[in-house]
């Protein structure tokens, strides 16, 4: 996996985020807070009486401070009113520093794998003053040999407590603003981009669009795969070898990339503990027509993580007059009826009917539908709920609830505030655009969307659009297809692991691979964008977490915990195994230890469990066994040259540089193959078996597909604008959909390893002088060259030079792979 998010003006080779408490902050990427328990640090639910100074924000709860309380007796009884009058704010300190949100720091142990300290490691000064006074402290502090060989070696002792950064040491950390300010909270980057991190949840899947748990007190999680399959993972990520569901042989899909037919919706009954049910939505093939099927199933009674397939029964069918927008949300709102979301049908500008289905409120395509499905045993197997908006309306149908929707992928219903409660049961949406917008909506009943009026907040039908009867409600927010050009709808996260997310609304975009986020303003009542991106330097530096991920970001979920999670693919295919699930991560703040815990019911396992092997590693920095210099690091400053004259300060890019040519990975990392948009088009295959030769290749005669860089002001030839040579001229290459794989294809043309930026935004300058000859370009990262990649044609272009687009490339050493 090699993909990270793509961000306006931002770095793409690890995606970013931060949060805070009351808002977000810039601040320097290398700050690192750890405890010693290799997590984030925390705040605290009830005072601390003992190491007060870390009573708002550390690493310590009440139960440890009363351990480090009672420790501090255990040695203070030992001494005099003299020594306890010299020695008890020395020996307090010393002990309290496992408080520190610097702990992992202090304590030396950033690497799980190397001994811990039992003196937090001090600054010179102090630590000479401390010696001088108290160091009869020091056998009943630590246990350690080297300290008690040192006890009477005061240079000898000093030197063992020093650290390799003397930014980190007791108590000059208290003093670093750098270090200490605002801590706790989620920091942006000057971009304005929040960096997060992943953990590595499930591999190996065929297009995972659906993760959904039964809500039955057991924290299984059931993840649903296109063709058709439904997996059982225990809480421990394990996952039962037998699927929970398999209806393969019905579901209608095919391997083609960009197939939206399958398996797509899952949902289990708010009553599921007791009754059993599940409701699924997919694709099917009735002689020569296409429909969509909502059908009810219920778990087997000989066995809790199988379905009886024998059950099913067929709540719904709807034709589908095209292969495309199939719709394929179908979920429990929290007044208990089910929701179905559906497409408009297909094609392009819903053409069906005087003004398309989304309009026509006879027709179910283009809609929300509510209906209720409780006590269906007998009589119909649904009814339909008394307060549906258009039950009494001449000529529409009962079952819907909105309409004037596209294609909505991915719903969620917010949980509400863990205290207030507040905006519990609102219903968010994404909605698929058409040619210039996609949009997040807020469900109501009876209200009307717009298509194919509008798309996002601006016309579509221009004549429809002006209708004075339309009385369609806006979103809450649209981007332009610039960002990306296929929304996937998230949720609002309510967990309890991370505090700083709490009231984010948190989706995607399944083609540029953007993961964003919106938050409300109480103030003004507006949704507040911010980017999401994945943490670089030590931003993710714990054990477990990943700061990258696979483009194709499918599909969101949460756990039975309220815990966020999402799905995303390297290769769009039904067929292709490359689907992840990823945990979201704050890497700032954490909830109080014993806060968030819960007792899982016991699972009866008949099926073999197959143990959960992570693939995905941190990208771009080796976990360091010493924490990095801070005082040989300059705040992110993009875009800046070294001053004249000085010597060299390097940039925190120049230095993760630095450190990839250091540890010379055995190979380039894995690429994949782009997306297409249609369902009647083969994927197409772009692998090229040849490799640029080892070295820089800049032969004098350039040929089609040659590049070069240009337009760094330092004159380094690791990085530039890109210039591309076709068909005898040399031209730029514009910034929408670049990506790190397309940076790929040119450092490899230039002889590096890696990309380790894809600057946008005419980072390197802007070429006026040349023509823009590339746009929209999307590589595997695999090809010889820009030409071999898709892209809108040589020539063809809606951008401007000051979308020029650019590299950072690294590793001079590169080698045929």
């Amino acid at each position: 996996m090699w993909y990270c998010c793509d961000i306006l003006g931002c770095v793409w080779h690890s995606p970013f985020i931060r949060l805070c408490l009351l808002g977000f902050w810039i601040a320097p990427v290398f700050l690192h807070p750890q405890c010693l328990d290799f997590k984030p640090p925390f705040k605290p639910q009830e005072d601390l009486q003992f190491c007060t100074m870390y009573g708002t924000f550390g690493c310590c709860d009440s139960v440890k401070d009363q351990e480090l309380m009672t420790k501090f007796y255990n040695i203070m009884d030992n001494f005099d009113y003299y020594g306890y009058a010299n020695c008890a704010g020395y020996v307090q300190d010393l002990l309290c520093q496992e408080c520190s949100p610097y702990a992992a720091h202090l304590f030396d142990a950033e690497d799980p794998s190397t001994p811990t300290r039992t003196i937090p490691g001090l600054c010179p000064d102090y630590c000479s003053q401390f010696w001088s006074k108290c160091r009869s402290t020091i056998t009943l502090l630590s246990d350690q040999p080297q300290h008690a060989e040192t006890e009477q070696d005061q240079v000898r002792f000093c030197q063992n407590l020093q650290l390799e950064d003397p930014d980190y040491c007791y108590p000059h950390i208290l003093r670093n603003e750098q270090l200490t300010q605002n801590l706790g909270r989620v920091v942006a980057n000057p971009e304005g981009c929040l960096q997060l991190c992943l953990e590595e949840v499930a591999n190996g899947l065929r297009n995972p669009l659906a993760m959904v748990h039964a809500n039955d007190g057991t924290h299984r999680f059931f993840v649903a795969e296109q063709v058709g399959l439904v997996w059982t993972y225990l809480p421990d990520r394990s996952r039962l070898e037998k699927p929970f569901l398999n209806i393969t042989e019905t579901v209608l899909t095919s391997p083609w990339e960009g197939d939206e037919r399958g398996f797509l919706g899952l949902t289990f009954h708010p009553n599921y503990k007791h009754n059993g049910k599940l409701y699924v939505y997919y694709s099917v093939e009735v002689g020569f027509d296409e429909r969509i099927r909502i059908s009810e199933f219920r778990v087997s009674s000989g066995d809790m993580n199988v379905v009886d397939h024998a059950s099913e029964r067929i709540i719904l069918e709807v034709d589908e007059p095209a292969s495309n927008h199939n719709g394929g949300m179908v979920m429990f709102a929290n007044d208990g009826y089910l929701y179905i979301f559906t497409g408009d049908g297909g094609m392009a500008g819903d053409p069906f009917g005087k003004h398309g289905n989304a309009q026509n409120k006879s027709a179910l395509l283009g809609k929300v539908l509510r209906i209720d499905v409780d006590d269906n045993d007998r009589g119909p197997l649904y009814r339909i709920p008394s307060d549906n908006p258009f039950v009494y309306e001449r000529g529409a149908r009962p079952e819907v609830y909105a309409y004037g929707v596209r294609n909505m992928w991915r719903c969620s219903v917010d949980r509400g505030d863990p205290l207030t409660k507040e905006g519990k049961g609102r219903i968010f949406c994404g909605d698929v655009g058409q040619n210039k917008f996609e949009e997040i909506d807020i469900i109501e009943k009876g209200r009307n969307y717009g298509w194919r009026a509008k798309e996002g907040f601006s016309c579509y039908d221009k004549k429809l659009c002006a209708n004075r009867s339309l009385d369609d409600v806006l979103p809450i927010y649209a981007y332009p297809h610039k960002m990306g050009k296929s929304v996937t709808g998230g949720y609002v996260y309510r967990g309890c692991e991370y505090p700083n997310l709490n009231g984010m609304y948190i989706f995607g975009d399944f083609m540029s691979g953007r993961m964003m986020s919106l938050l409300e303003n109480k103030n003004t009542g507006q949704w507040d964008y911010h980017e999401i991106c994945m943490g670089i330097g030590l931003t993710c530096a714990f054990p477990g977490l990943i700061n990258n991920y696979y483009q194709y970001i499918i599909s969101f979920a949460e756990d039975e915990a309220g815990e966020l999670y999402f799905m995303s693919t390297g290769v769009p295919s039904a067929t292709s195994p490359t689907g992840v699930v990823y945990k979201l991560v704050d890497p700032s703040r954490r909830a109080p230890p014993r806060q968030c815990h819960y007792d899982p019911l016991p699972v009866r396992v008949k099926s073999k469990l197959i143990k959960f092997q992570p693939k995905e590693t941190l990208t771009g920095v080796e976990l360091p066994n010493k924490s990095p210099k801070l005082s040989q690091q300059e705040p992110f400053r993009p875009h800046s040259p070294e001053p004249p004259g000085t010597e060299s300060n390097k940039d925190w890019l120049q230095e993760l540089m630095d450190m990839l040519k250091e540890q010379e990975p055995a190979a380039v990392p894995t690429t994949l193959p782009p997306t297409t948009t249609t369902t009647t088009k083969p994927p197409k295959h772009t692998r090229r078996r040849n490799r640029t030769r080892k070295g820089k290749h800049r032969p004098a005669a350039p040929q089609n597909g040659a590049v070069r860089l240009v337009g760094d002001e330092q004159g380094r030839g690791d990085r530039g604008r890109v210039e591309v040579f076709i068909n005898g001229k040399w031209g730029t290459v514009c910034d929408d959909l670049w990506n790190t794989r397309n940076a790929e294809v040119v450092c490899r043309q230039m002889g590096y390893r890696f990309a380790l930026k894809a600057s946008k935004r005419s980072e390197f300058g802007e070429g006026n002088s040349l023509r823009i000859l590339l746009d929209d370009v999307q590589c595997e990262g695999t090809e010889e060259s820009l030409l071999d990649c898709q892209h809108a044609g040589i020539g063809i272009h809606n951008c401007a030079h000051h979308e020029d687009a650019g590299v950072i490339c690294g590793n001079s050493d590169y080698g045929d792979a």
